[in-house]
């Protein structure tokens, strides 16, 4: 490009939720825009209404804002070459599509769909793989360079519906030149004649994006590998449109591959592999079907950054947890694989239980919060720092805080049969009201105190420490889960610890 300013745009389209892949892609985008001090925008691609999906484009917004993705210019905050919509700049791209007609660029073609279903099927029945509407095809098809130009003028007047075709010129090397995979040549006899624009007047990605990226004056498109094959359609897009010297830079992201590397991760790979493949839940308008998101599955934004900044790029060096502020700083294109990164999603949640531990204790209080409200729970603040302190090292999600610790708030109504038919002897329960009436003399209840109380009576009684220490937890928690029994007696104190021993063994012996 002839400006040195940089320009990237993210560009999905609103045709459902937005993949970890669209993120990472958008990340990127943000990364870049921001190390070179550039502009970032958000572009929405929504000229197939035939995909269009209510609420998605919203859904999209929302989610880059909760990990912490900011744009510049965008349908929300306008810029200097708004409208941000596709939908919206459909007068803009017919002045462009003439242009490619009369410069003989493009072409009508009138055959319908039953034609062309008709033309894939004599194909595949004569031993052909695939029918193409391309070089050869187009010259026994129903189209402007093959009917008189009378013909076609009544046609269209007539109203007949048309799409517009790209011509492919015969038998040219078409050159990408890829920041990411180098130079990427490929000749036209391998290209078809992709439409253009569509029967119902409007652009498909091909045209749109290319006109957009002009007038928009992007100086790189930063996008899936996935679009690679399309590359060498756009850049003779620019050639035909006398664009060539200021054409964007290319640069296409690997893909992300599923955990087992067999191909490439899909929407619905998630819920079925058991971990999130959307940034927020999504639910389907249609089918009412909810698809998990990281931020209800208990990830932080910070952490999802991370995840997905990994997925691809390697800073060159150890490190792993990144601020945004650092990764602006060290990211590169340069560093930016060619080859497709599995998703790994054991480490997701190591990545999440760093930034958890990060946290201070106030920052996890707020985690903790909603959970506590839902229960009716309302502790000091000096007793849910302790219980957090205490518990904070099992959290890899969020969720955890409470699954974790909801035995501090909540006195436990039932107790795993598992572990009682397991530790619960026929003189355990005489043996936790002796011990319960020692704990009544204490005058001062603490970890130290309770536990040389313990030593004292299992050395004077002859009980095994976990003959002991297995049905306390038990009636503390109702289960053999939770920290160290010390531990979790000194924070419930002296009332609850006993109240505790009293309510389960009511219930047990029962």
């Amino acid at each position: 490009m002839t400006s040195n300013r940089v320009r990237v745009r993210f560009a999905p389209s609103p045709t459902g939720p937005l993949h970890i892949g669209g993120v990472r892609t958008a990340l990127y985008n943000f990364l870049f825009a921001r190390k070179n001090g550039g502009t970032l925008i958000l572009r929405i691609e929504d000229t197939d209404q035939n995909r269009f999906v209510p609420g998605a484009e919203q859904y999209i917004a929302e989610s880059l804002a909760w990990c912490g993705l900011e744009f510049d210019e965008s349908p929300e905050h306008g810029g200097p070459h708004a409208p941000y919509r596709q939908s919206e700049r459909s007068a803009i791209y017919k002045e462009y599509i003439q242009h490619l007609i009369v410069s003989g660029h493009a072409y009508y073609a009138f055959d319908t769909e039953a034609e062309l279903e008709a033309m894939r099927g004599k194909a595949k029945s004569d031993g052909n793989k695939t029918f193409q509407y391309d070089q050869q095809s187009r010259k026994f098809l129903k189209n402007s360079l093959v009917l008189p130009e009378t013909e076609v003028k009544e046609m269209i007047d007539a109203g007949t519906p048309y799409v517009i075709r790209i011509k492919i010129p015969e038998n040219q090397q078409v050159t990408v030149q890829d920041m990411i995979r180098g130079e990427v040549v490929v000749n036209t006899a391998n290209l078809d004649d992709k439409v253009l624009f569509k029967s119902d007047g409007l652009p498909t990605y091909h045209l749109a994006n290319v006109v957009d990226d002009y007038l928009m004056k992007i100086t790189h498109v930063i996008r899936g590998e996935e679009w690679l094959p399309s590359a060498p359609l756009h850049v003779l897009l620019y050639r035909f449109f006398g664009w060539e010297d200021i054409m964007p830079v290319f640069a296409h992201l690997p893909l992300i591959l599923k955990p087992d590397g067999n191909g490439k991760l899909s929407k619905r790979d998630g819920d079925r592999m058991g971990f999130p493949v959307f940034p927020t839940e999504w639910k389907d308008v249609k089918t009412n079907e909810v698809y998990s998101g990281y931020r209800e599955s208990g990830y932080l934004p910070e952490a999802v950054v991370n995840i997905l900044v990994h997925l691809g790029w390697n800073p060159g060096t150890e490190q792993e947890l990144f601020s945004m502020q650092e990764l602006i700083q060290q990211f590169s294109l340069e560093r930016v694989g060619k080859h497709g990164s599995k998703f790994d999603p054991e480490k997701a949640k190591w990545f999440n239980h760093q930034y958890l531990q990060k946290k201070s204790v106030e920052e996890l209080s707020l985690l903790l919060k909603p959970y506590l409200e839902q229960h009716g729970v309302r502790p000091s603040e000096e007793y849910l720092k302790n219980v957090l302190n205490l518990v904070r090292e099992r959290a890899f999600l969020v969720p955890d805080l409470w699954n974790t610790a909801w035995f501090f708030f909540i006195r436990p109504e039932k107790y795993d049969n598992l572990v009682i038919q397991k530790i619960w002897q026929p003189g355990t329960t005489g043996m936790i009201q002796d011990f319960s009436r020692e704990v009544e003399k204490l005058n001062d209840f603490n970890i130290e105190t309770l536990h040389a109380l313990v030593q004292q009576f299992t050395a004077n009684t002859g009980v095994k420490m976990g003959q002991l220490m297995n049905p306390l937890r038990l009636l503390m928690v109702g289960s053999n889960q939770g920290p160290g029994m010390m531990d979790l007696a000194g924070i419930l104190g002296k009332a609850e610890f006993l109240e505790r021993i009293r309510f389960g063994l009511e219930k047990l012996n029962n």
